[in-house]
Protein backbone atom coordinates (compact mmCIF):
# COMPACT_ATOMS: atom_id res chain seq x y z
CA UNK A 1 0.00 0.00 0.00
CA UNK A 2 1.36 3.26 -0.87
CA UNK A 3 0.75 5.52 2.36
CA UNK A 4 1.28 9.31 3.16
CA UNK A 5 2.00 10.41 6.59
CA UNK A 6 1.95 14.08 7.16
CA UNK A 7 4.15 14.76 10.40
CA UNK A 8 5.80 11.85 9.57
CA UNK A 9 8.92 13.06 10.82
CA UNK A 10 7.81 13.67 14.44
CA UNK A 11 7.71 11.58 17.80
CA UNK A 12 4.72 9.49 16.90
CA UNK A 13 5.05 9.84 12.84
CA UNK A 14 8.51 8.57 12.31
CA UNK A 15 7.99 5.70 14.61
CA UNK A 16 4.59 4.89 12.67
CA UNK A 17 6.95 5.00 9.24
CA UNK A 18 9.34 2.58 10.60
CA UNK A 19 6.41 0.29 11.43
CA UNK A 20 4.75 0.56 8.07
CA UNK A 21 8.14 -0.01 6.20
CA UNK A 22 8.80 -3.40 8.26
CA UNK A 23 5.39 -4.03 7.39
CA UNK A 24 6.25 -3.63 3.57
CA UNK A 25 4.08 -0.50 2.99
CA UNK A 26 5.31 2.24 0.65
CA UNK A 27 6.10 5.54 2.83
CA UNK A 28 5.74 9.26 1.75
CA UNK A 29 6.27 11.70 4.73
CA UNK A 30 5.50 15.20 4.29
CA UNK A 31 7.17 17.46 7.17
CA UNK A 32 8.01 21.30 7.40
CA UNK A 33 10.18 20.49 10.33
CA UNK A 34 8.83 23.05 12.99
CA UNK A 35 7.81 19.67 15.31
CA UNK A 36 9.72 16.75 13.03
CA UNK A 37 13.29 16.22 13.38
CA UNK A 38 15.20 14.43 10.31
CA UNK A 39 17.48 12.35 12.55
CA UNK A 40 14.22 10.87 13.63
CA UNK A 41 13.79 9.30 10.09
CA UNK A 42 17.44 9.44 8.78
CA UNK A 43 18.27 5.91 8.19
CA UNK A 44 14.59 5.44 6.60
CA UNK A 45 16.37 7.78 4.62
CA UNK A 46 19.70 6.83 3.85
CA UNK A 47 18.59 3.24 3.11
CA UNK A 48 15.72 4.59 0.49
CA UNK A 49 12.98 3.27 2.54
CA UNK A 50 10.86 6.50 2.57
CA UNK A 51 10.17 9.24 0.66
CA UNK A 52 10.66 12.35 2.53
CA UNK A 53 8.75 15.96 1.10
CA UNK A 54 9.71 18.86 3.18
CA UNK A 55 6.59 20.80 3.05
CA UNK A 56 3.60 22.41 4.88
CA UNK A 57 -0.20 20.86 4.65
CA UNK A 58 -1.37 24.43 3.78
CA UNK A 59 -0.02 24.15 0.84
CA UNK A 60 -2.92 23.08 -1.46
CA UNK A 61 -0.81 22.65 -4.14
CA UNK A 62 1.92 20.11 -2.86
CA UNK A 63 -0.87 18.35 -1.39
CA UNK A 64 -2.23 17.90 -4.94
CA UNK A 65 1.33 16.97 -6.26
CA UNK A 66 2.48 14.81 -3.97
CA UNK A 67 -0.77 12.27 -2.93
CA UNK A 68 -0.86 11.16 -7.05
CA UNK A 69 -0.74 7.60 -6.38
CA UNK A 70 -1.53 7.49 -2.73
CA UNK A 71 -3.85 4.70 -1.45
CA UNK A 72 -4.30 6.03 2.42
CA UNK A 73 -3.02 9.27 4.55
CA UNK A 74 -2.47 9.03 8.07
CA UNK A 75 -2.50 13.06 8.94
CA UNK A 76 -0.81 13.76 11.87
CA UNK A 77 1.29 17.15 11.70
CA UNK A 78 0.19 19.66 13.83
CA UNK A 79 1.19 22.59 15.93
CA UNK A 80 1.17 20.41 19.26
CA UNK A 81 2.26 22.41 21.70
CA UNK A 82 -0.34 23.85 24.50
CA UNK A 83 1.58 26.63 25.63
CA UNK A 84 2.43 27.81 21.67
CA UNK A 85 -1.19 27.87 21.33
CA UNK A 86 -1.87 30.29 23.86
CA UNK A 87 0.59 32.61 22.45
CA UNK A 88 0.18 32.22 18.98
CA UNK A 89 -3.91 31.34 18.85
CA UNK A 90 -4.50 31.93 14.89
CA UNK A 91 -1.46 30.41 13.43
CA UNK A 92 -2.08 27.05 15.57
CA UNK A 93 -5.82 26.91 14.29
CA UNK A 94 -4.19 27.25 10.79
CA UNK A 95 -2.34 24.74 11.08
CA UNK A 96 -3.87 22.36 12.75
CA UNK A 97 -7.67 23.22 11.09
CA UNK A 98 -7.43 24.82 7.94
CA UNK A 99 -4.48 22.26 6.99
CA UNK A 100 -6.72 19.35 8.05
CA UNK A 101 -9.71 21.06 5.76
CA UNK A 102 -6.96 21.13 3.09
CA UNK A 103 -6.73 17.31 3.01
CA UNK A 104 -9.97 17.01 3.76
CA UNK A 105 -11.13 18.96 0.60
CA UNK A 106 -8.80 17.28 -1.59
CA UNK A 107 -9.82 13.56 -0.24
CA UNK A 108 -13.08 14.36 -1.28
CA UNK A 109 -12.28 14.74 -5.04
CA UNK A 110 -9.71 11.76 -4.68
CA UNK A 111 -10.15 8.16 -4.34
CA UNK A 112 -7.91 7.62 -1.02
CA UNK A 113 -9.06 4.03 0.23
CA UNK A 114 -8.84 5.65 3.80
CA UNK A 115 -7.88 8.34 5.56
CA UNK A 116 -6.60 8.51 9.78
CA UNK A 117 -7.00 11.48 11.00
CA UNK A 118 -5.06 12.16 14.73
CA UNK A 119 -6.63 13.59 16.82
CA UNK A 120 -6.51 13.85 20.91
CA UNK A 121 -7.83 13.57 23.94
CA UNK A 122 -7.44 17.29 24.42
CA UNK A 123 -10.52 18.17 22.49
CA UNK A 124 -12.78 16.93 25.89
CA UNK A 125 -10.59 18.69 28.66
CA UNK A 126 -11.51 17.99 31.73
CA UNK A 127 -13.14 14.34 32.40
CA UNK A 128 -17.11 14.78 33.41
CA UNK A 129 -16.97 11.19 33.96
CA UNK A 130 -14.43 8.87 35.61
CA UNK A 131 -13.03 7.68 32.22
CA UNK A 132 -13.70 9.27 29.05
CA UNK A 133 -15.66 7.36 26.47
CA UNK A 134 -15.99 8.90 22.55
CA UNK A 135 -19.34 10.00 23.39
CA UNK A 136 -17.93 12.45 26.39
CA UNK A 137 -19.15 16.06 25.41
CA UNK A 138 -15.91 18.11 23.42
CA UNK A 139 -14.60 21.02 26.08
CA UNK A 140 -11.92 22.06 24.89
CA UNK A 141 -9.59 24.17 27.15
CA UNK A 142 -6.92 25.86 25.81
CA UNK A 143 -6.79 27.14 21.66
CA UNK A 144 -4.74 23.80 20.54
CA UNK A 145 -7.71 21.53 22.02
CA UNK A 146 -9.94 23.40 20.62
CA UNK A 147 -8.47 24.00 16.66
CA UNK A 148 -8.30 19.96 16.99
CA UNK A 149 -11.84 19.73 18.18
CA UNK A 150 -12.73 22.16 15.09
CA UNK A 151 -10.79 19.66 12.94
CA UNK A 152 -12.23 16.45 14.52
CA UNK A 153 -15.58 17.65 13.54
CA UNK A 154 -14.85 18.69 10.14
CA UNK A 155 -13.65 14.93 9.58
CA UNK A 156 -17.08 13.37 10.98
CA UNK A 157 -18.80 16.53 8.92
CA UNK A 158 -17.37 15.17 5.68
CA UNK A 159 -18.07 11.52 7.00
CA UNK A 160 -21.43 12.59 7.25
CA UNK A 161 -21.45 14.87 4.31
CA UNK A 162 -19.39 13.03 1.92
CA UNK A 163 -19.64 9.09 2.97
CA UNK A 164 -15.55 9.32 3.13
CA UNK A 165 -13.37 6.74 4.90
CA UNK A 166 -11.58 8.95 7.62
CA UNK A 167 -11.04 7.52 10.90
CA UNK A 168 -10.63 9.40 14.13
CA UNK A 169 -8.47 8.76 16.37
CA UNK A 170 -8.52 10.10 19.45
CA UNK A 171 -4.70 9.08 21.44
CA UNK A 172 -4.17 9.63 24.93
CA UNK A 173 -1.11 10.92 26.47
CA UNK A 174 2.17 9.44 24.56
CA UNK A 175 5.42 9.00 25.66
CA UNK A 176 8.85 7.20 24.69
CA UNK A 177 11.80 7.10 22.60
CA UNK A 178 12.73 10.45 20.56
CA UNK A 179 10.04 12.60 22.22
CA UNK A 180 11.31 15.98 22.43
CA UNK A 181 11.85 17.16 25.76
CA UNK A 182 10.04 20.58 24.90
CA UNK A 183 6.39 21.82 25.72
CA UNK A 184 3.17 20.66 27.13
CA UNK A 185 3.24 17.46 26.39
CA UNK A 186 6.36 15.85 27.00
CA UNK A 187 6.29 15.66 30.90
CA UNK A 188 7.73 12.00 30.96
CA UNK A 189 10.41 12.97 28.95
CA UNK A 190 11.10 16.37 30.65
CA UNK A 191 11.13 14.56 34.17
CA UNK A 192 13.54 11.60 32.90
CA UNK A 193 16.08 14.28 31.53
CA UNK A 194 15.55 16.36 35.07
CA UNK A 195 15.87 13.10 37.15
CA UNK A 196 19.12 11.75 35.28
CA UNK A 197 20.88 15.11 35.62
CA UNK A 198 19.54 15.07 39.60
CA UNK A 199 17.81 17.74 39.15
CA UNK A 200 14.08 17.91 40.52
CA UNK A 201 11.16 17.12 38.70
CA UNK A 202 9.44 20.54 37.97
CA UNK A 203 5.55 20.62 38.11
CA UNK A 204 3.22 23.28 37.27
CA UNK A 205 0.03 23.60 39.84
CA UNK A 206 -0.28 21.41 42.60
CA UNK A 207 0.17 18.19 40.88
CA UNK A 208 -2.90 16.74 41.15
CA UNK A 209 -4.03 16.56 37.55
CA UNK A 210 -4.19 13.68 36.34
CA UNK A 211 -3.16 12.03 32.99
CA UNK A 212 -3.58 9.16 30.97
CA UNK A 213 -0.09 7.54 29.56
CA UNK A 214 0.36 5.45 26.54
CA UNK A 215 3.72 3.77 25.42
CA UNK A 216 4.72 5.15 21.80
CA UNK A 217 4.25 1.02 20.53
CA UNK A 218 1.05 1.15 21.64
CA UNK A 219 -0.12 4.21 20.01
CA UNK A 220 1.91 2.63 16.79
CA UNK A 221 -0.13 -0.70 17.17
CA UNK A 222 -3.61 1.49 17.27
CA UNK A 223 -2.99 2.90 14.27
CA UNK A 224 -2.02 -0.07 12.30
CA UNK A 225 -5.07 -1.76 13.63
CA UNK A 226 -7.47 1.30 12.23
CA UNK A 227 -5.40 0.57 8.69
CA UNK A 228 -6.22 -3.01 8.86
CA UNK A 229 -9.91 -3.39 9.65
CA UNK A 230 -13.02 -2.38 7.98
CA UNK A 231 -15.07 -2.30 10.88
CA UNK A 232 -13.00 1.34 11.51
CA UNK A 233 -13.97 3.15 9.07
CA UNK A 234 -15.99 6.15 9.13
CA UNK A 235 -15.50 5.88 12.90
CA UNK A 236 -13.87 7.63 15.98
CA UNK A 237 -11.95 5.88 18.69
CA UNK A 238 -10.40 6.52 21.93
CA UNK A 239 -6.65 4.94 22.42
CA UNK A 240 -5.12 5.50 25.71
CA UNK A 241 -4.16 2.76 28.63
CA UNK A 242 -7.10 3.33 31.03
CA UNK A 243 -5.36 4.13 34.01
CA UNK A 244 -5.11 7.57 35.37
CA UNK A 245 -2.22 8.79 37.41
CA UNK A 246 -1.58 12.21 38.93
CA UNK A 247 1.40 14.45 37.90
CA UNK A 248 2.97 14.25 41.50
CA UNK A 249 2.75 10.62 41.49
CA UNK A 250 3.90 10.42 38.32
CA UNK A 251 7.20 12.42 39.07
CA UNK A 252 7.68 10.30 41.92
CA UNK A 253 7.59 6.89 40.21
CA UNK A 254 10.26 8.44 38.11
CA UNK A 255 12.59 9.60 40.20
CA UNK A 256 12.01 6.33 42.02
CA UNK A 257 12.98 3.95 38.63
CA UNK A 258 15.59 6.42 38.16
CA UNK A 259 17.46 5.66 41.34
CA UNK A 260 16.83 9.17 42.27
CA UNK A 261 15.75 10.75 45.52
CA UNK A 262 14.65 14.47 44.14
CA UNK A 263 11.87 15.77 45.41
CA UNK A 264 9.20 17.62 42.83
CA UNK A 265 8.96 21.81 42.60
CA UNK A 266 6.03 23.46 42.44
CA UNK A 267 5.61 26.41 40.23
CA UNK A 268 2.58 28.32 38.71
CA UNK A 269 -0.18 26.52 37.27
CA UNK A 270 -0.45 26.81 33.45
CA UNK A 271 -3.16 28.58 31.80
CA UNK A 272 -5.71 26.17 29.74
CA UNK A 273 -4.38 23.04 31.28
CA UNK A 274 -6.75 20.12 31.67
CA UNK A 275 -7.02 18.40 34.93
CA UNK A 276 -8.20 15.31 34.66
CA UNK A 277 -7.67 12.59 31.55
CA UNK A 278 -8.72 8.78 31.73
CA UNK A 279 -9.36 6.63 28.58
CA UNK A 280 -12.41 4.48 28.16
CA UNK A 281 -10.70 2.08 25.36
CA UNK A 282 -14.23 -0.36 25.78
CA UNK A 283 -14.76 0.94 22.29
CA UNK A 284 -11.01 0.21 20.85
CA UNK A 285 -10.96 -3.16 22.20
CA UNK A 286 -14.15 -4.66 21.02
CA UNK A 287 -14.17 -3.06 17.71
CA UNK A 288 -10.51 -3.50 17.07
CA UNK A 289 -9.19 -5.84 19.94
CA UNK A 290 -7.22 -3.26 20.88
CA UNK A 291 -5.01 -3.73 24.04
CA UNK A 292 -1.91 -1.91 25.64
CA UNK A 293 0.98 -4.07 25.35
CA UNK A 294 3.14 -2.00 28.22
CA UNK A 295 1.93 -0.86 31.47
CA UNK A 296 2.71 2.62 32.77
CA UNK A 297 6.14 1.13 34.82
CA UNK A 298 7.19 -0.98 31.80
CA UNK A 299 7.07 1.59 29.26
CA UNK A 300 8.45 4.38 31.79
CA UNK A 301 11.55 1.74 32.46
CA UNK A 302 12.18 1.27 28.46
CA UNK A 303 12.32 4.87 27.83
CA UNK A 304 14.66 5.40 30.70
CA UNK A 305 16.91 2.99 29.16
CA UNK A 306 16.84 4.53 25.80
CA UNK A 307 17.75 7.74 27.69
CA UNK A 308 20.46 6.49 29.79
CA UNK A 309 22.14 4.89 26.11
CA UNK A 310 20.46 7.54 24.01
CA UNK A 311 20.92 11.30 25.09
CA UNK A 312 18.45 13.00 23.12
CA UNK A 313 21.08 14.91 20.77
CA UNK A 314 23.29 12.76 20.36
CA UNK A 315 21.14 9.35 19.69
CA UNK A 316 22.12 7.43 16.26
CA UNK A 317 19.80 5.15 14.41
CA UNK A 318 20.17 2.31 12.80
Amino acid sequence: MNILITGGAGFIGSHLARSLVKSGHRVTILDDFSNGDLRNVWDLIREKKVKLIKGDIRDEKLLSDITHGIDTIFHLAAQIHVDKSVLEPKMTFDVNTIGTLNILDLAAKRDFEKIIYASTSEVYGTALTEKIDENHPLNPQSPYGASKAAADRLCYAYIQTYGMNITIARNFNTYGPFQKDTGYGAVISLFIKRALSDKPPIIYGPGNQTRDFMYIDDAVKAYELILESKKANGDVFNFGSGVEISITELANLITKLCGKNLSPVHVEKRPGEVMRLCADTTKSQKVLGFKPGFTLEQGIKTYIDWFRKYKFDEWKMG
